[in-house]
């Protein structure tokens, strides 16, 4: 549009809501508004469109309108207010130039004037871009009736990402049937996501395990006996009631149905194929009447009688690698499994997990010739902060196999698909590809912040990916067989839990989650109408407080990772790792021995440090520009610190502090700043007591032992503030360090604490008293990296097979410049050069040798002043949530 066009159209608006705001002032709002469908528009008979607009009666009748409806524009009485619903291509919506942008999912709202009736004009790019516009006023008629009738500016927003979707999980019996089988909840549950721009929906079975073995709760685990009987086959989950199996059928029929109505993809998730279990005497339910020969089958026929008895089905999501309880490189098993998508008769979307991917399945997905993504895990199986890592893990390195075990490819020559994206973003790829966001690092305090949330909305279309599937908050509640009767939320006190159920604890997350995935640049007014209704006038500060409570914990993740498996690491409820002995396999497996605090790997090492190593590069006096862990000690500080101060200024505000929302909210922010209080002492303690291992110097130990002990009075404050809030045991598992709370894990800080104060000095001192002084004075101050002004703007595009030039400049000019730079691929390390001055600016080139691949290329810069202090750039940014490197992609021949 141009600027001409512009300000038309945006006259033409605000002209319309002038005369709109008289009409509305001068009448009673029961006299009516008038709801215009035009009957000549094919999209009004969509089931979807039909659906939304019915909501949209609803809603005005509750705020006190009379409805009319009305098939043309002339039926509707002069005097009342008109809302024009506009499908694709709409006469109407274009006369009144408010049209949706050429997108399926996108959207249009505002006023227009139609001959010399002004109107409010809800357009869709299309059926599911109308929804979201007649969702979008709903709430916004529900927030302010007057205000969503005469709109003043017009809302257009087109998604950035093409797939924005949330996976709810069955893992538990006992936590799960409940809400499974109700049918009100899927109303309200459905609607939300279909709300807040998700468009989207994954169901899935299969995942109370890791593998089939030590099970006790097996219900729905290997879903299709579960759910219906097979023609053919004699296969039954033994001890189930025929009827209940129906039951649980006729629920996934209505789920699917209820997704459709309202113009959702239904995905359904079946991670499991294996029908016997291994050492499990205790499991509830077992499988009777397969073989090995007949298992492939039987389940190709019994998904094909779901996918056609549930036409609301619109995807398959598999795990295939050997968690499965299918060997990896079975590929004429899931040959035939596959054949029940491919011959379904309607378009189906098949969805691999990318764990343990080869070529050789994906050719086997593209056989079907269906459409096909592969899902790797964003950051591992937690959140990290707002950006693709920049390199994995050496854990993750790829390693020789050894034999053709079940974990072949996921443990051996594809290990690097274990917790990232791996050699997926080749050009050319015969596949999508679509990210997926595991339940590991927080599973149930409440979090939001639209930073973060428009970093990952920016991410999920990294290197042309779909988007994102996100694991819902309370996923794996009650996994592996530790489900709790009581409420999903865990809650000690009952008033806590809220009224509608479980979800609704975490409606300002959807909100988050959902409009930011669409569009990273949307009006906060969608998240800000929910901090309105649950905490009044505190609404604004109580943005704010869980703003920086929320990025506490992907902070740590990202920095300081044991484990990259959710089953093992749990940083809300952290099973304390030893700094001063070495920690058994469990439940760390995953860190390099000597296993202990001091070693454990940042999830991105290329651009943060460990502790072994920061304290080495300390005595060095050789740091580079790595995040170090003083410094994100320091970042974790400053958060909990304006979490405390906000929670003030948020609880002064507040109407009534004693409000379940205000105090669901309180807790759960007091207990995020108490976890970024303890990570942040314990890291300094840390590199403390690592300067104290080399050196000997009791000065360090002393500052370790005092920092540590911080730590443990922030974490006994963690205890204090969920003593008769949160239960005794959040069950996420069986193991120790999979339930419980946080007093649980005080005792093992105690241990260590005590370890440490009856550590030994070395034999001898390898450094200077004086010069070590000033290395304690460095790990518990502030630090501070070198700032700089940089001017220039980097390629965004480059030609395979040309040199590939780089410059950098920046005011004060830098001593030196490193350039670092990797194909997109994680299956490669990081490259190094130093850049040549030239005047001003900085120059380096990517070789032409190198740019001639089949990938993308990343790359960032590492300066360092005269005194060696070094940074990098682009870096994180204040708020943590810039992408830390840049992207080229290959320029289109």
């Amino acid at each position: 549009m141009n600027r001409r066009d512009f300000i038309v159209k945006t006259s033409l608006a605000t002209a319309a809501a002038t005369l709109l705001s008289r009409r509305l002032g001068a009448q009673d709002a029961s006299k009516g508004v008038s709801l215009v469908m035009e009957a000549a528009d094919p999209d009004m008979g969509a089931l979807p469109v039909q659906w939304a607009a019915d909501r949209l009666r609803e809603t005005l009748g509750l705020a006190g309108f009379a409805v009319r409806n009305c098939a043309r524009l002339m039926e509707a009485p002069e005097e009342d207010p008109c809302i024009v619903i506009a499908g694709t291509g709409s006469r109407l919506s274009r006369e009144a130039g408010v049209v949706a942008p050429e997108h399926g999912d996108a959207l249009a709202i505002g006023m227009g004037i139609i001959g010399s009736r002004n109107v409010l004009v809800a357009s869709g790019g299309g059926i599911r871009g109308l929804v979201y516009a007649l969702m979008e006023l709903c709430e916004a008629v529900a927030d302010n009736p007057q205000a969503a009738l005469q709109p003043a500016d017009t809302l257009s927003e087109t998604p950035v990402n093409t797939i924005r979707s949330v996976m709810r999980c069955f893992s538990s019996d006992v936590e799960d049937k409940g809400w499974y089988h109700d049918r009100d909840f899927w109303d309200r549950y459905l609607t939300l996501l279909v709300s807040q721009r998700f468009n989207r929906f994954n169901l899935s079975f299969g995942l109370g395990y890791d593998a089939p073995n030590g099970l006790r709760d097996t219900y729905l685990y290997f879903a299709y006996p579960f759910l219906l009987s097979v023609p053919g086959y004699d296969v039954k989950a033994v001890g189930l009631d025929d009827k209940e199996r129906d039951r649980n059928f006729a629920t996934l029929r209505y789920i699917s149905d209820q997704a459709a109505q309202r113009g959702l993809e239904f995905q359904l998730g079946l991670w499991t194929h294996a029908y016997e279990w291994t050492n499990s005497p205790h499991a509830n339910y077992t499988i009777s009447g397969l073989t090995p020969q007949t298992q492939a089958a039987y389940s190709r026929d019994a998904l094909a009688i779901i996918l056609k008895e549930c036409p609301g089905i619109t995807g398959v999501t598999f795990r295939i690698h050997g968690e499965s309880g299918v060997p990896e490189g079975s590929y004429d098993l899931w040959k035939t499994i596959f054949s029940a998508v491919g011959s379904a008769g309607r378009p189906l979307r098949l969805d691999m997990h990318a764990k343990g991917m080869t070529p050789q399945m994906i050719d086997v997905a593209a056989a079907t010739h269906q459409p096909f993504s592969i899902s790797p895990k964003f950051w591992a199986e937690h959140l990290g902060l707002p950006y693709h890592q920049a390199d994995i893990r050496p854990t993750e390195i790829p390693k020789q196999a050894k034999g053709r075990g079940p974990y072949a490819d996921s443990e051996g020559a594809r290990s690097f698909l274990r917790y990232g994206y791996g050699d997926l973003f080749a050009v050319g790829r015969k596949y999508n590809v679509l990210f997926r966001i595991w339940p590991g690092t927080q599973k149930v305090l409440l979090s939001g912040d639209a930073a973060f949330g428009a970093g990952y909305g920016r991410a999920m279309n990294f290197c042309g990916a779909e988007g994102c599937e996100i694991f819902e908050p309370l996923s794996f509640k009650g996994r592996e067989g530790s489900g709790l009767p009581g409420g999903r939320l865990g809650y000690a006190d009952p008033s806590l839990n809220p009224a509608g159920g479980d979800f609704e604890k975490y409606l300002v997350t959807y909100r988050y989650w959902g409009r930011l995935l669409y569009n990273p640049k949307t009006s906060p007014e969608g998240w800000r109408r929910q901090f309105r209704r649950d905490y009044g006038p505190a609404a604004e500060p109580a943005e704010v407080l869980l703003r920086h409570a929320s990025r506490i914990l992907p902070l740590i993740t990202t920095a300081h990772l044991p484990s990259a498996s959710n089953n093992s690491y749990w940083p809300e409820v952290y099973t304390n790792m030893a700094i001063a002995a070495e920690e058994p396999a469990r439940p760390y497996p995953d860190t390099p021995a000597p296993r202990g605090f001091n070693t454990v790997s940042p999830l991105d090492p290329q651009l943060f440090s460990t502790i072994a190593h920061h304290a080495e590069a300390l005595l060095d006096g050789n740091v580079d520009g790595k995040y170090s862990p003083v410094e994100v000690a320091q970042f974790l500080e400053d958060l909990s610190h304006s979490t405390f101060v906000h929670l003030e200024e948020t609880t002064k505000a507040a109407k009534d502090p004693a409000a379940p929302a205000f105090r669901r909210l309180a807790v759960d922010t007091k207990v995020q700043a108490g976890i970024g209080r303890f990570f942040g002492q314990k890291l300094r303690a840390g590199v403390l007591f690592a300067l104290f291992r080399q050196t000997g110097d009791p000065q360090a130990k002393a500052e370790a032992l005092r920092l540590y002990r911080s730590a443990r009075e922030a974490w006994a404050g963690i205890i204090a503030d969920t003593r008769g809030v949160y239960r005794s045991d959040l069950s996420y598992g069986d193991a120790p360090w999979k339930r419980g709370s946080w007093a649980d894990r005080l005792p093992a800080i105690d241990a260590d604490l005590a370890a440490m104060e009856a550590a030994a000095a070395p034999a001898n001192m390898s450094v200077h008293p004086d010069t070590l002084s000033g290395l304690i004075g460095q790990v518990t101050g502030k630090p501070q990296r070198p700032a700089a002004k940089v001017s220039g703007e980097q390629p965004a595009v480059f030609r395979r097979g040309q040199a590939i030039p780089l410059a950098f400049a920046c005011d004060p000019a830098p001593a030196r410049v490193t350039l670092h730079y990797r194909h997109i691929t994680h299956a490669e390390r990081w490259k190094s050069v130093p850049m040549t001055q030239d005047g001003a600016a900085w120059k380096g080139e990517i070789p032409a040798a190198y740019s001639d691949s089949l990938y993308a290329l990343q790359y960032y810069f590492e300066p360092a002043d005269a005194s060696g202090a070094a940074w990098l750039h682009p870096g994180l940014g204040t708020a943590l949530a810039t992408q830390p490197y840049y992207v080229l992609l290959q320029q289109k021949a």
